[in-house]
Parts: C-alpha cells; sequence; structure tokens
C-alpha cells in the first residue's frame, strides 16, 4: 500500500497537485476524497479537471449527485454524496457505470459509502493545521486494496 505526503501552502499549490494527479490518471482509476468543509477539496478537483484538459467550469454535484465531464482526454466523473441518505441512491445514478468506467472518477466524502467503494481505489485525505497557517494544507494520497 503505497502512500504519498505533500504539504502545500497556497490554493493554487493545492490545484496544482490536483492537475499533476489529473494529468498522470489513467481510464478506471478511482478517487476517493476526503475532508472537512472548506478543506479545499473542490479546489483540488478542479485541479484534476485542469489536467484532464477539461475547460469549462467545475463545480460540487452536491445536490446532483453526480456531474459528467466528457471533455477532456478522458472522460471525469465527479461524485459529492455529502447529501446522500442511503447508499442505495447510488444505484439510482448509476454510480457503477461510472466507477467501472472508462474515465476518472473523483467521489467526495466517499467514507459515507465505503461499503460500495470498489476493491482499488486512491484515497486523498486533505488536512488543515491553523498552526501552520491559514492555506497550509496536508494532503495524504494512499493506494487502498482491499479484500
Amino acid at each position: 500500500m503505497a502512500v504519498k505526503v505533500f504539504e502545500t501552502k497556497s490554493a493554487e499549490e493545492t490545484f496544482e497537485l490536483g492537475k499533476q494527479i489529473g494529468a498522470s490518471a489513467d481510464a478506471g482509476s478511482v478517487y476517493t476524497l476526503i475532508g472537512d468543509l472548506g478543506v479545499g477539496k473542490t479546489v483540488f478537483t478542479k485541479g484534476v479537471a485542469a489536467g484532464l484538459g477539461i475547460t469549462e467550469p467545475v463545480c460540487s454535484p452536491t445536490f446532483t449527485i453526480v456531474q459528467v465531464y466528457e471533455e477532456g482526454r478522458i472522460p471525469f466523473y465527479h461524485f459529492d454524496v455529502y447529501r446522500i441518505g442511503d447508499v442505495e441512491e447510488m444505484d439510482e445514478v448509476g454510480y457503477e457505470d461510472y466507477i467501472y468506467g472508462d474515465g476518472i472518477s473523483l467521489i467526495e466524502w466517499a467514507n459515507l459509502i465505503a461499503d460500495i467503494l470498489p476493491p482499488r481505489y486512491h484515497q486523498v485525505t486533505i488536512e488543515k493545521n491553523l498552526e501552520k497557517g491559514f492555506d497550509y494544507r496536508r494532503i495524504t494520497i494512499e493506494d487502498i486494496e482491499r479484500k
């Protein structure tokens, strides 16, 4: 299980890290995104989209659960599951078609649907540490493989 830890000191650096992830992501990759409200999940996600070559505006699909972007080098499926009341709601949006599809899936608040995540994914955890500055972020990317 590989673990990489990054430290960013501005929203721009967080965006650039996301951009690097998007530029190197392979079709079929799943990234989960864990972090408190306001920690920079959307900034990171916008970077991933930019790395995929997506130029249209990217925002959190809080009320639609999934937003699909197809203009990049591979499709980008951006989930925000913060508001789901039951994991079964994911079946209603056809999550398996996305997660096991030919694009990259990024799932915000994925800890809420842990039971239905695929056996292999990349967990991205973003944390603040105000002692190191208001814009400081510790971003841990861990390759998860479940049995």
